[in-house]
């Protein structure tokens, strides 16, 4: 039986000392503790604003042992009924997890993706990491289980009135997930940990009977009387009723689909900007005032962000203990992105460093009506691409340089596996983007001891933070008001951004569409 819930602090000397958590417990005096009672840590997080640093701990106080673990849903499945299908376009999180909720009603979910499996997907990985080869169809954006699966796997979001984060979390714990995610206040599982459980998730879905197909790219879709009837691929067509778009940030041949069959599409704000890598050392010390680390911290991280022109500039997918990855989708085009390993422990620490663009700032590209910022955002890639030598090597710059419209003589050494080029940064990108971000810059300088340091490194570009167009959907039935049977979701449409949103998002699509199934 439940006694109550307590909240206590611990110095991270004692984070697996099971003598003084009791010991703590006891000392919050709250409630009449029998002699043997038993406790589970439900949240954790980290109070460094002093220079003490602790952890900050709550945990369920027992009269007995609770048995239960995680909220184990796989027992919730049931085989599909092949005679109701819903076709998902995407095995990223959203189609992944869409998938899944598919198989709690018994629909039957046919999952589309134009990537390679997680494991197939590493060839090519490796091919732009050392030769420069990028691979339209596989990459760090596209393949199984999109681009979270390489590039970090935070699990961190705001949008806790989207759906239930706990289910969410508690799938990946059913998939091989460390428990940890539950209880942790910005849950992360690594980047080498996710390919594994992203293949069980599979394994779940084929499992009861649903389908995967990799290597099928939609390039068509055939709509009579405003109704989608067929999706054409590279491979073969597949009749539909019910679809689920939900292709990622990076799909810019379904934008330019849409946009051809004049179905509605908008174009959407994002962010833009560059990659800033610091020594994990540096970050460290100045988050948690020790000049090494305790060995029960975690890699330090950081939040930044401030108004520039009544435009957000600001930090993004900041990865402590982490890698600069190429995540370019298409040759010609320079993109970078972040990842971590789930133990953090590159010497490291890589953050997107961001401004918000809009029409404003892609008026030039005004005449592609809705694609107007995708081909902006392309516009850039190929740009920072020109400037550099033909391969996957990035132009970059000594953060102290970039603020200061200087060729850097030297560059600091960085994570990033393709090399690095020293340019004129600066320069490359459009002047009100990097003229926002040098003002970010020198007040996050103000706010964040040595952050701007000639020991820091910015490379270019970051430009994938969230998608480009925005693909609309009755707020009630989920489904677009053009197109019957069309149910945009996820990053790509608009409806998320990052991994445990993308997934609520998916299963809230799907739930729609099986309430009218079942």
């Amino acid at each position: 039986m439940l006694i109550g819930t307590v909240d206590f602090t611990l110095d991270p000397n004692d984070l697996n000392n099971e003598l003084v958590i009791r010991e703590r417990i006891h000392q919050t005096g709250m409630f009449d503790l029998p002699l043997h009672f038993y406790y589970k840590i439900i949240r954790r997080n980290i109070d460094a604003r002093n220079r003490n640093v602790f952890y900050v701990i709550r945990a369920d106080v027992y009269d007995h042992e609770d048995l239960s673990q995680s909220l184990h849903v796989s027992s919730t499945y049931k085989e599909a009924d092949s005679q109701k299908k819903i076709i998902i376009i995407g095995a990223g999180p959203c189609g992944y997890f869409a998938a899944l909720q598919c198989l709690r009603h018994g629909i039957k979910p046919i999952v589309l993706d134009r990537g390679k499996d997680v494991r197939s997907r590493r060839v090519d990985l490796r091919a732009i990491q050392q030769h420069g080869i990028v691979n339209p169809n596989s990459n760090y954006c596209f393949g199984e289980g999109g681009a979270g699966t390489y590039s970090d796997g935070k699990l961190y979001t705001r949008a806790d009135k989207r759906g239930n984060i706990k289910y969410v979390l508690n799938m990946f714990v059913d998939h091989g997930a460390n428990p940890d995610i539950l209880v942790d206040v910005h849950p992360h599982i690594g980047s080498n940990k996710l390919p594994e459980i992203v293949s069980q998730i599979r394994k779940t879905i084929t499992q009861y009977g649903g389908e995967v197909h990799f290597d099928t790219c939609v390039n068509d879709f055939t709509i009579k009387n405003n109704k989608l009837v067929e999706i054409h691929t590279n491979q073969n067509s597949f009749l539909c009723e019910h679809v689920i778009l939900a292709t990622g940030h990076s799909a810019r041949d379904i934008y330019s689909l849409l946009d051809r069959k004049n179905i509605e599409i908008f174009a959407k704000p994002f962010a833009l900007g560059v990659r800033v890598e610091h020594p994990q050392s540096l970050i460290d010390q100045v988050q948690y005032k020790q000049k090494i680390r305790h060995p029960n911290l975690p890699a330090a991280s950081y939040s930044l962000a401030c108004q520039i022109e009544e435009k957000g500039v600001f930090s993004f997918c900041m990865c402590p203990g982490g890698l600069i990855v190429p995540a370019s989708t298409a040759p010609g085009e320079i993109v970078v992105n972040g990842m971590s390993l789930s133990r953090r422990d590159s010497p490291y620490a890589n953050s997107g460093l961001v401004t918000s663009v809009d029409e404003i700032d892609f008026q030039e590209f005004s005449h592609h009506n809705a694609l107007s910022g995708m081909y902006y955002q392309a516009h850039i890639e190929k740009n920072v691409f020109s400037h550099s030598d033909g391969t996957q090597r990035v132009p970059a710059q000594r953060l102290t340089d970039f603020i200061h419209h200087k060729l850097s003589g030297t560059l600091p050494n960085s994570s990033y596996i393709p090399g690095t080029i020293s340019s004129r940064v600066d320069q490359i990108l459009p002047k009100p983007v990097y003229e926002r971000l040098q003002c970010g810059l020198l007040q996050f300088g103000k706010k964040f001891k040595h952050y701007l340091t000639e020991e820091a490194i910015v490379v270019a570009t970051e430009s994938r933070t969230s998608a480009p167009v925005k693909i609309p959907r009755d707020p009630i039935s989920l489904m677009h008001p053009q197109i019957i049977g069309l149910y945009p979701a996820g990053e790509g449409a608009g409806y998320a951004g990052g991994i445990l949103s993308a997934a609520m998002d998916g299963i809230k699509v799907a739930d729609a569409i099986c309430q009218k199934l079942i």
